[in-house]
């Protein structure tokens, strides 16, 4: 009988995994440039809109609030619909959400497309993940994660040269119809290049972990589970951290440290350059430990736990002579807030069944959201009214706290049945 011939790949196909993480790379850097350009703008838009420091928390809780109410129903959208569509969609949204602050004249259209950009935005992590898990398996899924959500550390680091330039160049307005643009046509990219995976890397990644390709939770039941309990309070309590450094820290440098929107240019980008790298070595770290032979859960929460050492550094802040040490200080905690930010995701992937990660993913980013609203109206009293130093204690004991919450709660979670399997796409 004559041997069946197998398909013939491209050189594409075969690693059109790596570039679909490009890409998603890509969206994440836009995703973040769009929503760290009020706080580089913070005084022009308060200047232009007549607001306060309460004023400027409010815009930014416009954002926050809708980002935290749509973040679970995005998991769910691409756990139901697939990371492609979503995606997809998500993109087109957020671009034009962009474009449209860029043309508004008053404080409440610019407030709308703000909350716009909120509602829009959120899938693209849960999409991520989903992808990153079903191409990926656990060997090198924290270094594919972590190179997708480095766009978010890069966004932020060439969010202050490139919106100072086009602000200083055109105007504040150019600047956000600019950033929009660029969102569009990465969305035309994604289109092109985005497939599902193939049945034998889905069938790999299965073989590789022991995992059930038709396990899964019921929308209800992931609430009975200790894990996901565990993840939405690491989150609310954690990301505030990663949160302050996006939408504060320019404005801090500014007000606080004395540095002009120029200076913020050449410099505000160094803190998220550190995080970035540092976010990328700790997840290859926690790979390396996996193909050493540790549970790959395990290794995760080894690998955050000894980034928790930076905490304290938080508490120096207020305490700190210059911009200079106080760019050093921001640089290390962002390294922690965004080791933790990354690597969640991975767990999340590690402790649920494929086919529920996307849901865990959206229902934690919502809580994660939540916290950091209640923190950026926290921010905005205190600021304004004594002073940054009991923001900084408060950002000190955090990450502590989420750790001991992770080694606690967090777990594998077994699916309690098995269905149908939906399409991974």
């Amino acid at each position: 009988m004559p041997a069946i011939e197998q398909p013939t790949r491209s050189w594409f196909d075969v690693r059109r995994r790596w570039f679909i993480v490009g890409i998603i790379f890509l969206t994440i850097v836009f995703n973040y440039v769009d929503r760290q350009m009020v706080s580089i703008l913070k005084p022009l838009l308060k200047k232009e809109f007549a607001l306060d420091d309460s004023g400027y928390a409010v815009i930014v809780n416009l954002f926050t609030i809708c980002y935290a109410i749509m973040y679970p129903v995005s998991g769910w959208l691409v756990d139901k619909f697939g990371a492609g569509k979503i995606m997809l969609y998500s993109i087109v949204l957020w671009s034009i959400a962009c474009v449209g602050g860029g043309l508004s004249r008053t404080v409440a259209q610019f407030g709308f497309f703000r909350g716009m950009l909120g509602l829009a935005e959120p899938a693209n992590f849960p999409a991520q993940l989903k992808t990153v898990t079903v191409w990926f398996s656990g060997k090198v899924r924290a270094t594919a994660n972590s190179l997708c959500v480095a766009g978010s550390s890069i966004g932020a680091i060439i969010a202050p040269p490139l919106i100072a330039w086009l602000t200083l160049s055109f105007s504040w307005k150019t600047a956000f119809v600019v950033c929009g643009g660029m969102g569009l046509l990465i969305a035309l990219l994604w289109k092109m290049i985005y497939r599902k995976p193939p049945v034998e890397v889905t069938k790999e990644v299965m073989q590789s972990e022991n995992r059930d390709a038709t396990g899964r939770f019921s929308w209800k039941q992931l609430w009975s589970t200790k894990s996901l309990w565990g993840i939405l309070m690491i989150r609310f309590i954690s990301d505030p951290v990663w949160y302050f450094c996006l939408f504060w820290l320019p404005g801090y440098l500014q007000e606080g440290s004395g540095l002009t929107l120029p200076q913020i240019g050449l410099f505000g980008w160094i803190p998220f350059l550190i995080a970035d790298a540092g976010s990328i070595g700790t997840s290859a770290w926690s790979d390396k430990l996996v193909r050493r032979g540790i549970q790959p859960l395990r290794a995760r929460k080894i690998m955050l736990t000894a980034t928790v050492i930076l905490a304290p550094l938080c508490a120096l802040i207020n305490y700190l002579p210059g911009a200079v040490s106080t760019l050093v200080v921001f640089s290390l905690i962002a390294v922690m807030a965004l080791s933790w930010l990354v690597s969640l995701s991975v767990v999340v992937a590690e402790s649920f069944p494929m086919h529920n990660v996307a849901s865990v993913l959206g229902i934690a980013g919502g809580f994660g959201a939540l916290g950091a609203v209640l923190f950026n109206y926290y921010v905005g009293q205190v600021i304004g009214r004594l002073g940054a130093g009991n923001i900084f204690m408060l950002m000190a004991i955090l990450h502590p706290l989420s750790a001991l919450i992770l080694w606690t709660m967090v777990r594998k979670e077994k699916a309690p049945f098995s269905a149908t399997a939906q399409s991974t796409n």
